[in-house]
């Protein structure tokens, strides 16, 4: 389909469907605030899927995979790009640092890039610059900080929602008209920021570059994915980046991201019809992470949140920063469920918690004694809730070796059990160590 050159008839070469749904796909989010294991999951069911999409979400997010001991970070690229027999795309709602994109391949050992969508937005190097200006400045202001991961994701949505910002399609069209957009895009940014430098003439050089790099990867993702779900029987995984707690919608705002790292971010950012979502699956840890600022109501600033993060190796693939722990919060698990309607759970690095002498995990929410029946919107509140807490005898054995559930210890097999009758939603596999091989598939 050419982007120049549009069909006056929206269906005018399009394969007529076999059926009134077309494929279903397999969307698979974070359930937490992140960090979960996505990466592990996505690799997994990336063997046997045609195509993998990222569909919202930027450079910000860190997935890692590891496949026959060689360990591989993704940031935008869909984790599935291990297996060459996927298509990977990367769809509209997604917001594209170039020179990170290609320098992140080359790391990778991924010359040969997929698919890319027309609309997706573009994040310059002067959106990072922005982002850690805001960041400075809220400290100035406000005392505090958002935690953002400064790479510019941020302001980028910013661009994107007062329609200011420029995109894949300005990039390959016509580069004068793209370099008059991009200067008053950095005029605009110049003067609400007067610290902000940029060597125009120099970032579009560049740019140009890239943009010949990418646009024989380039498609109307519209018409692909259409063409993808209606056409031939293909197998389709969304990958989404972040988690439930930090979509910008339903996440503790305002430490959240920019984007809805929810359900609806699959249809919005790959332009799928709801009718088209398939499997829903919410991938977590057997306990609880954060990274940056905001409440953490289980967060555990003890001896045992020192053993998680040490034992876990919780420190951030994006930024490097250690990650908060704390014990598994079931409050958080189902409010995620009720946005997203996960058909069943991921549970990952229940390794970790080998060691421990007995496990808890929060089952509710109280405030001045009494219950509270949903999961607040109000941030102070979330910073004053009490946890109720369910209490466990650790299995004090060795599980990474364990491949079947028979493997596992009782007393694992009873959190894993509590976990799944409490949130209502099965869980299909139990992760116990770093790659594919160390994921226990349940059914």
């Amino acid at each position: 389909c050419s982007y120049t050159n549009p069909p006056s008839n929206p269906t005018q070469g399009l394969k007529r469907p076999r059926n009134e749904t077309g494929n279903k796909v397999i969307v698979v989010l974070g359930a937490q605030w992140g960090d979960e294991g996505k990466g592990k999951v996505v690799d997994l069911l990336a063997t046997e899927s045609d195509l993998v999409c990222r569909c919202q979400g930027g450079n910000n997010a860190g997935h890692t995979v590891v496949v026959e001991g060689k360990e591989y970070d993704f940031h935008l690229l869909p984790s599935g790009i291990i297996n060459p027999k996927s298509i990977c795309v990367i769809g509209n709602g997604v917001v594209i640092h170039l020179p990170g994109l290609f320098e992140e391949a080359e790391n990778n050992e991924k010359k040969g890039l997929h698919l890319f969508c027309f609309y997706l937005s573009t994040v310059f190097d002067f959106h990072q610059v922005v982002d850690g200006i805001q960041e400075t400045q809220r400290q100035a202001t406000e005392g505090k900080i958002i935690g953002t991961t400064k790479k510019g994701i941020g302001p980028t949505y910013a661009s994107k929602a007062s329609r200011t910002g420029l995109r894949v399609c300005d990039l390959l069209g016509d580069f004068k008209e793209f370099s008059t957009k991009f200067k008053n895009l950095v005029e605009q940014y110049q003067s609400m920021y007067s610290s902000l430098t940029v060597d125009t003439e120099s970032q579009l050089k560049k740019l140009k570059e890239y943009g010949e790099r990418l646009r024989p990867m380039v498609r109307d993702g519209v018409y692909y994915m259409y063409e993808a779900l209606h056409g031939p029987p293909k197998k389709i995984l969304v990958e989404g980046a972040n988690a439930a707690l930090l979509d910008i919608d339903f996440g503790t705002y305002p430490f959240v991201t920019s984007s809805n790292c929810t359900v609806g971010g699959a249809c919005t950012g790959l332009g799928i019809p709801p009718l088209n979502i398939g499997e829903v699956y919410g991938v977590s840890k057997a306990y609880t992470t954060r990274v940056g600022i905001g409440a953490f109501p289980t967060e555990q600033l003890n001896v045992t949140g020192e053993l998680l993060q040490t034992r876990g190796h919780e420190v951030g693939v994006t930024t490097g920063r250690k990650r908060r722990c704390g014990w598994l919060d079931l409050v958080i698990l189902r409010y995620a469920h009720m946005i997203n309607g996960f058909t069943a759970i991921a549970l990952t690095k229940l390794d970790i918690l080998d060691v421990l002498d007995e496990i808890k995990v929060g089952v509710a929410y109280k405030i001045n004694g009494k219950r509270i029946p949903h999961f607040p919107a109000d941030m102070e509140l979330l910073h004053k809730v009490e946890v109720e807490y369910e209490t466990f005898p650790g299995w004090k054995s060795d599980t990474s070796a364990a491949r079947k559930w028979n493997n596992l210890p009782q007393k694992a097999q009873n959190y894993i059990r509590f976990v799944e009758n409490h949130i209502g939603v099965p869980i299909k596999w139990v992760g116990v160590g770093k790659s594919r091989e160390c994921m226990i598939q349940m059914f």
